[in-house]
């Protein structure tokens, strides 16, 4: 055998087994990759702390009372310094919670908060001067409390306007009439012939804003003699009560709480009478005659 096919034997086996690997490689599965290598690694939990909020919608105007308050998760990094917070140092959340268990929770620190006194109790009779909706956080700026500037102007309703009587402890139901009560504007005058006189009612269920600067009356307080009282007046009425002021004194009725519905109104001047003595058989009866 020559030399020359030595040697092309010698490279077709060669090229032989080279094919016999390359096929091999190609035939074999392939291995995975490294799980660790594939998949990223999960982010750290984040750190949650509870935030105060509006349970409900909370128009400008509404009294807040804790059931109109909750506690909502908020993560850490996400709060503003105006939120208020029920004070626990923020924990991490080791497993995203589920819907039911952030709802338990949120009910359970609701329900603390309300028997125990904390930042929900200093929001307690507070008058909503921003609006708020559902599960905004409450903040210092969007309410009022009285005595605060501005209180006035955010507990009117819309139209209305604040107008002050002077009163004293006999036009005034005696001191019984307190802020948040209802009450009719009389006033009596002499007519000019001198011996008859009229009453009229000039306005009828207005609400009572405050007593001198007293917009709520005092723990048990049950009376309050002041010097003025701050009635709630119509924009359109307010000229009665301004003539009646220039005219004399006025007195306000108290209405009853069974007594409160409807909007406020103009009254109507009453008949003017004469007052009379009528004596019969000796007996002497007081009479008016219209």
């Amino acid at each position: 055998m020559g030399a020359v096919r030595i040697a092309i034997i010698a490279a077709a086996a060669l090229a032989a087994i080279l094919l016999a690997f390359l096929v091999r490689g190609m035939v074999a599965p392939k291995k995975p990759p490294p799980v660790a290598a594939a998949v990223a690694a999960a982010p750290p939990p984040r750190p949650m702390a509870q935030v105060l909020v509006a349970k409900h919608d909370l128009p400008v105007g509404a009294r807040i009372s804790p059931v109109d308050l909750t506690w909502q998760p908020w993560p850490v990094d996400a709060l503003n310094p105006n939120f208020v917070t029920d004070g626990a140092a923020p924990a991490p959340i080791p497993d995203p919670p589920s819907a039911k268990q952030v709802a338990q929770e949120t009910a359970r620190a609701a329900k603390d908060a309300v028997m125990a006194s904390g930042p929900m109790q200093a929001f307690d009779g507070a008058i909503v001067k921003e609006a708020m909706m559902q599960g905004e956080p409450v903040i210092a700026r969007k309410v009022i409390r009285g005595g605060q500037s501005g209180y006035m102007a955010v507990v009117l309703l819309p139209g209305m306007r604040a107008m002050s009587i002077p009163i004293t402890a006999e036009t005034a139901a005696g001191g019984f009439i307190l802020p948040g009560d209802r009450v009719d504007v009389l006033q009596s005058r002499a007519q000019p012939d001198g011996k008859s006189f009229g009453t009229e009612t000039l306005m009828r269920n207005l609400r009572v804003l405050a007593i001198d600067q007293k917009t709520e009356p005092g723990k048990d307080a049950k009376a309050i003699v002041g010097a003025l009282a701050v009635l709630e007046v119509p924009a359109s009425d307010v000229e009665v009560l301004a003539r009646g002021k220039a005219q004399g004194e006025m007195q306000l009725v108290l209405r009853s709480y069974a007594d409160l519905g409807g909007s406020a109104s103009r009254g109507g001047q009453t008949r003017a009478s004469i007052g009379m003595r009528v004596i019969r058989a000796g007996q002497a009866t007081e009479v008016a005659i219209p």
